[in-house]
């Protein structure tokens, strides 16, 4: 079987994969990265290639999405096939609107520093999950005690990464292997326009909306997420 690597996003582990974890250990050796103090989405690349195995399947979520796309741009050859679940692909834009997303960004770091990364976790989340789920509240517990076992110098590497992020439009246009392109219909964060937009640019892309999830979609819709991605590998 073809080792299957999950990447994890902005200050998440693996219990963002863990609820399909059982479904896809089924079907494929899984491992789930971890960037340590890194603070360059390709150096986190770089760093996962070089205890990863020869050839293998990619799927990366949110911040690891981009990691997966670093991936491919610095060896293609290596990965079977690839999906991006609730990410972007495109670089920081100047001006007013990437200066607004810096300042958003520092102000959680802030928090973070100030109160806790619990507290943190608590006040981001928010924007993260769909109104209607934050009623839920081993949902919420779950991502905050994952945000909390972070530290803030773990979340501030990690956000001068996405803050120095490269454009991956090229990237996605030179991919060959089979691609899956998914998203929560609900993710305010990483929208599904967009997906629709990155799958436009990769040929043959297959392009999943998951139902009444948000940007933690695979915490938020473990079912869904799975078959999606069990398709994906077979």
């Amino acid at each position: 079987m073809t080792p299957l690597l999950l990447l994890p996003g902005l200050v998440c582990d693996r219990a963002i994969w863990a609820p399909v974890l059982p479904a896809l250990e089924a079907h494929a050796p899984c491992t789930v990265a971890d960037y340590g103090l890194i603070s360059s989405l390709p150096e986190m690349a770089a760093q996962v290639l070089a205890s990863a195995p020869p050839r293998f399947a990619l799927a990366g979520h949110s911040m690891g999405g981009r990691v997966a796309l670093e991936i491919m741009r610095q060896a293609p050859e290596r990965v079977e096939r690839l999906a991006l679940l609730d990410t972007g692909y495109q670089a920081r834009v100047p001006g007013t609107a990437g200066e607004a997303e810096k300042s958003q960004r520092y102000a959680l770091l802030d928090l973070a520093r100030r109160e806790g990364m619990r507290a943190m976790g608590q006040k981001w989340l928010t924007g993260m999950v769909p109104p209607a789920r934050l009623a839920d509240a081993a949902l919420v517990e779950a991502i905050a005690a994952m945000v909390a076992r972070h530290s803030a110098d773990i979340f501030a590497a990690q956000i001068e990464a996405l803050l120095n992020r490269p454009d991956a439009t090229d990237v996605l246009r030179a991919i060959t292997c089979p691609t899956l392109i998914a998203c929560g219909r609900l993710d305010a964060w990483s929208p599904f326009a967009r997906h629709e937009d990155m799958a436009k640019l990769v040929n043959g892309a297959t392009l999943v909306a998951f139902e009444d999830c948000g940007h933690m979609a695979p915490m938020e819709g473990p079912g869904t997420v799975a078959a999606a991605l069990l398709n994906w590998l077979r």
